[in-house]
């Protein structure tokens, strides 16, 4: 009673042929500079992942600190239709209130 599936002997894959059956969505994007990812993780947790080069674009020219406020402004607000739009808002608030105070 000798099977055919069972006189087969194992071979080993190469390791590409094993993640060819698996695809990456490739988007085209790089992320290499700290203030990129900085801006990618707002727009993810802002819900907002249309705008993710504006929120790099902030990250770069926009204190840190501003930025960080904002965001956990949004984090507490409980229902906020458009974290987004709180967030640009809370932004704007803040650079006034320096500009004040200076």
């Amino acid at each position: 009673m000798t099977d055919s599936s069972t006189n087969k002997k194992k071979s080993f894959q190469a390791v590409s042929d094993l993640f060819a059956k698996y695809k990456l969505e490739d988007k085209g994007g790089y992320i290499t500079q700290e203030f990129q990812d900085f801006g990618y993780r707002l727009a993810a947790e802002l819900n907002d992942l249309k705008r993710v080069s504006m929120y790099m674009k902030m990250s770069k020219t926009i204190d840190r600190a501003i930025l960080e406020r904002s965001l956990s402004f949004v984090k507490d607000a409980q229902n906020a239709r458009s974290k987004a739009r709180l967030f640009m808002w809370k932004v704007k608030q803040i650079k006034e209130e320096n500009k004040k105070q200076k």
